[in-house]
C-alpha cells in the first residue's frame, strides 16, 4: 500500500505493533510464563488459518459459487514463502520480545513500562522485519533493495508502536482491575 514519501508498506506495519505491544501488557499483568502462552496462541491461530486457507484453496468449488472463485482466490492464494516468512518471523521475534522485555523490566527494576515496552519493541520488530524480509525475498530482490524496502518498514512498526504507547498503559489498568475484582 502506497504510504508517506512514496513508501510501500504492508498493513502489518500498522497492526503487529500493536500485538507485540499487547503481548508486553500481558507480560507486565500476568507474567513471563503466560506472555510465552499467548505469543503460542497467536502461532497457532496464524497456523490453523494458513492451513485453513491452504484447504479452501484446494476444495472442489460448487457450481454456483463459481463466480466467485477468482476473487476468493485472488486473496487467499497467498504464497507458501510469504506465509512462510511471516510465521517464521511472527514466531522468532515474538518471543524475543517476551524475553527482551522481562530483561528490560529487570533492568530498569520494574520501573518505566513505556521504556522496557518500546526498548523490546525495537529489537523485536528489527528481528521480525529483517527475518520476513529475508525469507520472503532474498534470491527476488539483490540485498540493498531488501535493505531498501525493509528500513522503512522497521521505522514505521518502531513509530507505530511508540504511538500505541498510551494503549497499553490502558489495557494495563483495565486487566489490573479485571484482576483486582475477580
Amino acid at each position: 500500500m502506497p504510504f508517506i514519501l512514496g513508501t510501500h508498506l504492508s498493513v502489518s506495519v500498522f497492526f503487529f505493533p500493536f500485538v507485540f505491544l499487547t503481548t508486553d501488557v500481558i507480560g507486565q499483568v500476568y507474567g513471563r510464563a503466560m506472555a510465552k502462552n499467548f505469543v503460542f496462541a497467536g502461532l497457532l491461530s496464524i497456523s490453523l488459518f494458513m492451513l485453513y486457507s491452504l484447504i479452501a484453496l484446494v476444495m472442489p468449488w460448487s457450481s454456483d459459487g463459481l463466480k466467485f472463485k477468482d476473487g476468493f482466490n485472488a486473496i487467499f492464494n497467498l504464497s507458501l514463502r510469504m506465509s512462510l516468512a511471516s510465521l517464521l518471523a511472527f514466531f522468532i521475534a515474538e518471543y524475543q520480545d517476551v524475553i527482551a522485555f522481562f530483561f528490560f523490566k529487570k533492568k530498569f527494576n520494574n520501573h518505566a513500562f513505556w521504556l522496557q515496552s518500546n526498548l523490546s519493541n525495537l529489537w523485536s520488530q528489527l528481528l521480525d522485519t529483517t527475518i520476513f524480509m529475508l525469507v520472503a525475498f532474498i534470491g527476488v530482490y539483490s540485498l540493498k533493495t531488501i535493505t531498501l524496502i525493509a528500513i522503512p518498514w522497521w521505522l514505521y512498526k518502531v513509530t507505530m508502536g511508540f504511538l500505541y504507547t498510551p494503549l497499553s498503559y490502558l489495557g494495563i489498568y483495565f486487566l489490573k482491575y479485571e484482576r483486582q475484582s475477580n
